[in-house]
């Protein structure tokens, strides 16, 4: 199955989207969603702090803004693989 993680934190209104979107595409796109706090990690917290949410699957990774068929699109892609 494949593993979607989406960097995030606590408060992040984009990242609670991009969560619920991906909650809506898995059931045409199974996918197990790992949640990273980005607070946890000084080095993830620098890296992302300015462009949460981020979401990696397999060699993808999707940057905000990030829309419902970009998520989508990757999640093809993905499967396919």
């Amino acid at each position: 199955m494949l593993t979607v993680t989406l960097y995030t934190k606590d408060g992040c209104g984009l990242c609670d989207e991009v969560k619920a979107e991906l909650a809506e595409l898995a059931q045409a796109f199974p996918h197990k969603l790992q949640e990273v706090d980005i607070t946890k990690d000084s080095d993830l917290f620098a890296r992302y702090r300015f462009t949460i949410p981020v979401v990696k699957m397999g060699e993808q990774t999707l940057k905000a803004p990030i829309s419902k068929s970009q998520l989508q699109t990757a999640l093809q892609n993905e499967s396919k693989k």
